[in-house]
């Protein structure tokens, strides 16, 4: 067969000879008695003298990531899941017959070596080799060893390689895997109960967002893959599931930046005879025990912050952050007009055809939302962008929502669920009006939702946090793309 160039026909030709030694490049099974973590662990501590008194024998696998020949003997560098060790493969010791298959062996090719630990005149932990078995040949050649991969298009697309070539990218993915965990534990050990609710709607809705459309054949019918699980969840509420949470994907097809991926992760949970304090509450102590349990310390970096989670949570309004933060008052904010002056002073396009809570809310994501660093509560949140929202008691233009943001991004999204049939009919009217006047991320009018709240729904609390950015806020990551494994990506032709 033709290759795509000499690197891969001289890695080919190997394999040949390898095979031409009787010797399957392939083999089924390999055998260890330690990965490499576990004897840098156990053994690293140990003295030169005390290794060589206890001849500790071992069996190795992994990749081949570094060679040091000097004629009739070389340093080899093996890297397995858990980490990178020194072997020594002599020709006086392993033989001819396996000292010319080790000559066919290439970077990246993986292979399993017995044999005993011993210290190099470095104190370098090495294992001294007796016996080697070829695993699998590698065609392609990894990235340089002094250059690593840093092209960041390559190390998303080929995140394979980006894990080989970049320790502390693996590193990001198991903390990934830990702070994961540990939600679960927390949201376990609070009597929820994990669930699993459609991945395809015949309705898009739970967010305001624009959906992936699919078709089933069979049925013929559209599909939408979910924005949320939140309508369904409630569904579980009303049938009797007092405590529930689910740890899923949702897709949005909008766009792409760094704190957007078109598929992500989120949780979702909703607990009866709750309200937005609860959830704001358990927010707080769902952070604190997450750090607790994947860092040393409360005082967090990210970029060019120090996040602190050793003291309360800050807590304001919409309103009150948009003052904070500018010389507008109240007052302006709570009329109309001024708050459309306002709006042109932030070029926001055409501020006199955007109902009131819609442009208060833009207003806040300009000039609020970039300086809200310290882990916050935004709440009371305009009635038009909450459709799903219960009124503040007494009010009938704010909800009660909050939104919880940190390093300026926002992180989850709760309210005291509405639970009354006629407001929800009345506010989904709404939602199709605007779907009518041209917004196709409102709410689509959901009758199947609405028979089910009829039937009765218990006061309720329910939150909505992304999973991703809460990786990024614990890992230091800039971008959500370095803490999802395979992000989004354009087709490459």
């Amino acid at each position: 067969m033709p290759f795509e160039n000499e690197y891969m026909e001289q890695r080919h030709q190997n394999r040949l000879e390898i095979e031409e030694m009787g010797i399957q490049p392939y083999p089924v099974q390999s055998k260890r008695t330690h990965t490499i973590a576990e004897l840098l662990s156990a053994f690293t501590g140990k003295s030169k003298e005390e290794l060589e008194a206890e001849k500790v024998e071992v069996a190795i696998v992994g990749r081949l990531m570094l060679k040091r020949d000097m004629g009739k003997a070389s340093f080899v560098h093996l890297q397995d899941g858990s980490g990178r060790i020194q072997i020594y493969i002599r020709k006086n010791d392993v033989g001819d017959a396996q000292f010319n298959l080790y000559k066919k062996i290439d970077l990246g090719d993986f292979f399993a070596v017995r044999g005993h630990l011993f210290k190099t005149r470095t104190q370098e932990l090495t294992v001294y080799v007796k016996e080697l078995t070829f695993l699998s040949k590698a065609y392609r050649p990894l990235p340089e060893k002094f250059h690593g991969l840093t092209d960041t298009e390559t190390r998303y697309r080929q995140r394979y390689l980006d894990l080989i070539a970049n320790p502390e990218v693996k590193e990001t993915f198991q903390m990934r895997s830990k702070i994961i965990q540990a939600v679960r534990t927390f949201m376990h050990d609070r009597d929820y109960l994990e669930v699993e609710t459609p991945m395809m709607h015949p309705i898009p809705g739970g967010a305001a967002a624009k959906p992936f459309i699919t078709h089933h054949n069979t049925l013929d019918m559209d599909l939408y893959l979910r924005i949320a699980p939140e309508l369904y969840l409630k569904r579980l509420i009303i049938g009797g599931m007092e405590r529930v949470f689910e740890i899923n994907r949702n897709f949005r097809n909008e766009g792409i930046s760094k704190q957007h991926n078109p598929e992500f992760s989120m949780m979702e949970w909703y607990q009866a005879y709750a309200d937005l304090r609860v959830m704001m509450e358990m927010t707080e102590n769902l952070i604190k025990y997450v750090i607790d349990q994947v860092h040393d310390t409360k005082m967090l970096p990210y970029g060019e912050h120090v996040l602190n989670f050793q003291v309360p949570f800050v807590k304001m309004t919409l309103r009150e952050a948009i003052c904070k933060y500018s010389s507008h008052t109240m007052e302006q904010l709570n009329h109309p007009e001024e708050l459309i002056e306002i709006a042109k002073t932030l070029n926001i396009e055409d501020p006199e055809k955007i109902p009131y809570g819609y442009l208060l809310t833009e207003v806040f994501e300009q000039i609020a939302e970039p300086h809200l660093i310290q882990p916050t509560f935004i709440t009371e949140y305009p009635v038009e962008v909450s459709p799903l929202t219960k009124l503040i008691p007494g009010q009938d233009q704010f909800v009660d929502r909050f939104e919880f943001y940190m390093a300026g991004m926002e992180l989850a999204n709760a309210y005291s669920e509405l639970n009354d049939p006629i407001d929800q009919r009345a506010r989904f009217k709404d939602q199709l009006e605007q779907r009518e006047r041209g917004d196709d991320e409102a709410q689509v009018f959901d009758e199947d939702f609405l028979t089910a709240i009829e039937h009765g729904m218990p006061p309720t609390g329910g939150e909505g946090l992304g999973i991703d950015r809460l990786v990024m806020i614990l890992t230091n990551s800039q971008t959500i793309r370095d803490v999802i494994l395979f992000p989004q990506m354009r087709t490459v032709d």
